[in-house]
């Protein structure tokens, strides 16, 4: 097999925000990857100072995405980035990530994929089409103990599942600090950026896509309750769904911005017939295995009592936790095998494909949908899956 880096393209994440930042050190952390180019921000001037604190040329740093796709395709193949990761607002994802595959260039998008359920399933041609790949930042499931969890369930260590709770409180947004500049709450909070929903949008769709992860099963139906606590804001701050999923199974997901004095307390509980497991992101080294009479942790790490997919997405041996930006470059990291790999003509192994794509993708749009269309409904609350 031929080795050598992907050369790696920006939209969106200059220096006036915190993500763009994120997705680049954990794309250079396994050293597969190297950032060519970029339209960091669609003020000129603010890309210019943000390509340059990443020491890139100032030749391939761009003033649109529209001059980054031209000029970049005029450089010798061997030259031009190979993919795209999108950092922009929700309404900026589809335009650039259609321009890249239609280009040959592989993708990454920022979650939810797209504005509307409409381009997600577009986009979901597009790649059927050209056969590139197109990875999701869904970074929750790229930690090793999630990933551990989910291959135990698979192997029937708590039995048949019956219930999971999936909860995400933030408060950040517990007061209208969208009116303020300074923070990215201005488009996370107006339906013409961000979309249909607001909390469901932004860190709901993680809670969905970590339940669905770790089961493996599909959610069918739901009945949700969406507020707007803050007054005068447009859109959903808080919010919670009664899923039901796959084999019977029952969930439960709450995620809300206003929890004043919440930072990131993303959690999961899932129970079965035999036992269940707990994760909270804020430990993420530490998966609590439950059974009727006791209480263990299993300590993440490099060590003979992992499965083989955790193991793969290892680093450190225990006791020294691997956190958000290890588990953001685990989908670097899996994305940049399975694109070399396809490129050398030849198939990527279950643990390179280990990522969520753009199936997940279009499952996120659908969740969007139906948990807006239960949400504010004022009739009828359970919902079947909106296709």
């Amino acid at each position: 097999m031929k080795q050598r880096k992907l050369r790696m393209g920006i939209i969106g994440g200059g220096i006036t925000g915190f993500i763009g930042a994120i997705h680049i050190r954990s794309a250079i952390m396994e050293n597969m990857i190297d950032l060519v180019c970029g339209c960091f921000s669609s003020k000129p001037e603010v890309s210019i100072e943000s390509g340059r604190r990443w020491y890139l040329p100032d030749n391939r740093i761009y003033s649109s995405y529209h001059e980054m796709f031209e000029k970049e395709m005029q450089l010798p193949e061997g030259e031009r980035m190979d993919f795209v990761a999108i950092v922009t607002p929700n309404h900026l994802h589809f335009e650039p990530a259609m321009m890249a595959l239609e280009r040959g260039m592989h993708v990454v998008l920022d979650k939810p994929m797209t504005f509307s359920l409409e381009e997600a399933k577009l986009l979901k041609v597009k790649v059927e089409e050209t056969g590139l790949v197109l990875a999701l930042t869904h970074v929750y499931s790229g930690y090793p103990a999630v990933k551990e969890m989910k291959s135990r369930i698979a192997n029937g260590d708590i039995g048949k599942l019956r219930r999971v709770y999936v909860e995400y409180p933030q408060g950040w947004l517990s007061e209208r600090i969208e009116l303020q500049s300074g923070n990215n709450a201005g488009w996370r909070t107006n339906r013409a950026y961000s979309g249909k929903a607001g909390s469901m949008g932004d860190i709901g769709t993680h809670a969905w896509h970590l339940c669905e992860y770790v089961t493996g099963l599909k959610v069918t139906e739901l009945c949700a309750e969406l507020n707007s606590f803050v007054p005068g804001r447009e859109i959903d701050d808080d919010g919670t769904a009664m899923m039901r999923m796959e084999n019977g199974v029952k969930a439960l997901l709450s995620a809300s911005q206003i929890a004043i004095g919440e930072a990131n307390s993303f959690n999961i509980r899932v129970y079965g017939e035999k036992g269940g497991f707990r994760w909270k992101q804020m430990n993420p080294n530490e998966l609590y295995v439950l059974t009727s009479d006791k209480e263990q942790i299993q300590h993440i790490g490099n060590n003979t009592n992992l499965g083989q997919m955790a193991s793969w997405n290892t680093r450190t041996p225990a006791g020294h936790p691997e956190g958000f930006l290890e588990a953001f470059a685990n989908i670097y990291r899996n994305f940049a095998h399975t694109v070399t790999t396809k490129m050398n003509g030849e198939e990527p192994t279950a643990e390179m494909l280990d990522f969520p794509n753009v199936l997940d993708g279009v499952r996120g749009m659908q969740f969007i949908e139906t948990v807006v269309k239960s949400g504010w409904s004022d009739n009828e609350k359970w919902t079947s899956w909106v296709d």
